[in-house]
């Protein structure tokens, strides 16, 4: 008899390692175990390790378990079998950034990251699916094929961190590391029944980028519960001397324990906002859900307000910065491979192209102005609460859903304003389950909450577990 589980809390696995209840290897296998019966590959099952490394997993527990005998001091993550989204540079392991022109490409220096967890502790044992280049919120692509959602194989597991989600979903792994521009983070959370945070710009820096000044897209933690993933943020965040971006506060103040209960809903000013206003469509399944998470709130003590933002540029500010920063990272490569990238993310490195300084311009403007009005926002609410994805898990061989609410989709990008429109406010938002719809397919709502206020979100995002009964 075990100590934990393959799906026991993060934490409490790190725990039972730390207090020798069992170790890194036994640990490892029971991941192994759950890898073996619910990944499959990319013709079957929810295929979302890839470069599944079982020999130098093994290795790599049997180390921390050396470590640990020899009585040396224990990461916070020590021994927890850990897989890196494959399009984090993970030193000596192949990243393919799920594209064929980087097929065979070994990165020689971690993304910092990934050199924070590695120095927690972590047992490395693969990479977790992704879109190609990251692009897209539906995870498939040519190296790896198409992650499946495990609450329904027939169903997409969102994306672009969807091998992460799905992972976690599954208890293939107890943490996953995952990057968010568009909602990356929050959209396959919610797709898998999950915990996605998108943190408040600066909190996770990284080194090494082509522009550090460049901020529209973050690293953030998934975890299957808001304490777990506040463990993992613990380790990504902090300030580096690399990253002069970086927020200076400590890592470790934002990885404690969070506290139980739902007490943090007592007198919390909520605003509570379908669609920001009319700004995007709504399933009904997924509408139903979040209004119900909304009465759920105010049951338990918080104050709920009809009120949004004003966020009426943000979609013209996205889809500006976010082609511009396409064509800086890949134009050139797409001009060496034509027909190497996907149609719909080649055409968006090609719009970037055709941008203006002008345009460039008005779109961090824009952006400035729409800071401002989340700063001033927040003044009298706590946080805001509205759908983590407009859709609930669409069939998985379509590359996005065709309509929402009967609108139809104009291009890959249009479903996902929910998340996308909150990207260009710089604030931190967190995608948690919040119910299913008749079929069962998971729905998240989203929390936002002022730049800065990682810890307090996280808190209150604890706090709705607990009175939803979603907590794990």
């Amino acid at each position: 008899m075990t100590a934990v589980e393959a799906g026991s809390s993060a934490r409490a696995m790190a725990g039972a390692v730390a207090r020798r209840e069992i170790s890194a290897r036994e640990l490892l296998e029971l991941h192994l175990e759950r890898i073996a019966e619910r990944n499959g590959d990319r013709d079957a099952g929810v295929n979302a390790i890839v470069g599944l490394d079982v020999e130098r997993a093994r290795e790599g527990a049997t180390v921390a378990d050396a470590h640990q005998a020899a009585g040396a001091p224990l990461g916070p993550l020590h021994g927890l079998p850990f897989a890196v989204k494959d399009t984090h540079r993970l030193a000596g392991w192949r990243t393919t950034f799920g594209s064929p022109l980087f097929a065979d490409h070994v990165p020689d220096v971690d993304d910092l990251p990934v050199e924070r967890v590695r120095r927690a502790g972590v047992v490395l044992l693969g990479r977790t699916n992704t879109p190609e280049l990251a692009a897209g919120s539906h995870t498939f692509n040519p190296v790896h094929g198409t992650t499946r959602n495990p609450a329904d194989l027939t169903r997409s597991a969102g994306g672009s961190s969807g091998g992460a989600a799905a992972a976690l979903a599954a208890g293939m792994v107890p943490l996953a590391d995952g990057s968010d521009m568009g909602g990356s983070l929050r959209n396959p959370a919610s797709f898998c029944g999950v915990v996605g945070l998108r943190p408040s710009l600066g909190r996770v820096p990284t080194w090494p980028v082509a522009n550090q000044w460049e901020v529209t897209a973050t690293y953030g933690p998934l975890a299957r519960t808001a304490d777990d993933v506040a463990l993992l943020l613990g380790v990504q965040a902090g300030p580096d001397p690399r990253a002069p971006q970086a927020l200076g506060d400590p890592g470790h103040l934002l990885g404690a324990p969070l506290p139980l209960g739902a007490r943090a809903l007592r007198g919390l000013r909520v605003a509570w906002s379908l669609d920001l206003g009319r700004l995007f469509p709504v399933d009904d399944a997924v509408a139903r859900v979040v209004e119900e998470a909304g009465r759920l709130m105010a049951r338990n003590g918080a104050k709920v307000f009809a009120a949004a933002p004003d966020l009426s540029e943000a979609d013209t500010t996205f889809r500006t910065l976010r082609a511009w920063h396409l064509h800086a990272s890949y134009g050139e490569l797409l001009a060496r491979n034509p027909g190497g990238i996907k149609p719909a993310l080649a055409e968006n490195i090609r719009a970037g192209a055709l941008l203006t300084g002008r345009d460039v311009d008005r779109a961090y403007r824009a952006r400035t102005e729409l800071g401002e009005r989340m700063r001033r926002f927040f003044a009298d609410y706590d946080v805001l609460a509205l759908p983590a994805a407009q859709v609930p898990p669409f069939p998985v061989e379509e590359e996005y859903p065709a309509q929402v609410a009967g609108e139809p989709v104009r291009d890959y990008l249009d479903w996902m304003r929910a998340a996308y429109l909150i990207t260009v406010t710089g604030c931190p938002a967190i995608s948690v389950p919040a119910g299913t719809t008749p079929e069962g397919w998971p729905v998240g709502v989203q929390l936002v909450a002022p730049h800065g206020a990682d810890r307090r979100l996280l808190e209150v995002a604890a706090a709705l577990e607990a009175a939803s009964g979603s907590s794990r």
